[in-house]
């Protein structure tokens, strides 16, 4: 489904700010496969999920979804078949559009519709029933501003907008960091229900460590734009946040990882 090869991305080069922010990154995720992944601040972990988005073109190396070389496609050539949430809950949406509006024009991501002709009844209750499975009471919203809403309820309707129509990869970007606990929660619950129900190719960078192992078939860890493990689903099971933060102090012994930068790693990711 997804394959990178050899992607390696520098930013400011040949300056005293360079940096490598990937560095020779080989990654295979197979169809319906969920993968979370951290990393220390500076790791590239948001480098490659913008690589894989197209908002950032790789210096090198290759891209391949679904066998196609995407390598030099940007993000909206891209946005047919992958759709992205964001940290921020107002980001993703049309705030000053409706609820129902946002979401046609999410179902109809890649087509040409005129929206008013394209909003009629039969996709109105369409759109009503898949609110309803949010079980934030929006069901019977559909005309209010989505800008009126609070940050946890509009993220569930961006994920929603994400999943309406089955993309073939789904980029979560943090995606509940900016939440309260209980809105994070609910997010959370949802993202496992829909990626699960509908089987979906799944890469999402978490703040959480106890996020990454809860949720997910393979936890990456990554490191100076370097993937330092590839941990698979029967390993995950196993493992506690002290198990991690255990393997991050491992990286200190071979990299000189601080323990200044272990204790923010404590801090950000419990």
């Amino acid at each position: 489904m997804i394959a990178l090869h050899d992607v390696q991305k520098k930013f400011n080069a040949g300056t005293v700010n360079e940096v490598n922010a990937l560095q020779k990154i080989n990654l295979e995720i197979g169809e319906g496969e969920f993968v979370t992944i951290i990393g220390t601040n500076g790791s590239g972990k948001s480098t490659l999920l913008n690589i894989l988005a197209g908002t950032i073109l790789p210096d090198s190396g290759t891209i391949q979804i679904n066998k196609k070389d995407v390598t030099d496609r940007k993000d909206f050539e891209r946005a047919h078949f992958i759709a992205r949430v964001f940290q921020n809950p107002f980001m993703g949406t049309a705030p000053e559009m409706t609820i129902a509006e946002n979401l046609l024009l999410a179902f109809l991501r890649g087509k040409r519709h005129h929206l008013k002709i394209g909003l009629n009844k039969t996709r109105r209750e369409f759109f009503r029933q898949r609110l309803a499975e949010l079980e934030m009471q929006l069901e019977d919203r559909l005309d209010n501003i989505i800008g009126s809403l609070s940050g946890g309820q509009r993220q569930a309707v961006s994920l929603l907008m994400a999943v309406i129509r089955r993309p073939d990869v789904l980029l979560l970007d943090e995606h509940t960091a900016a939440l309260d606990p209980k809105s994070a929660a609910q997010i959370t619950k949802l993202t496992k229900s829909f990626v699960e129900k509908e089987r979906l190719t799944t890469f999402m960078v978490t703040h959480s460590m106890q996020q990454a192992l809860d949720l997910g078939d393979r936890t990456i860890m990554m490191h100076k734009g370097r993937i330092v493990d590839d941990i698979p689903a029967r390993e995950k099971s196993r493992l506690a946040v002290d198990d991690l933060l255990d393997k991050f102090s491992q990286i200190r012994k071979t990299e000189k990882l601080t323990d200044e930068m272990i204790e923010q790693l404590r801090r950000e990711y419990l």
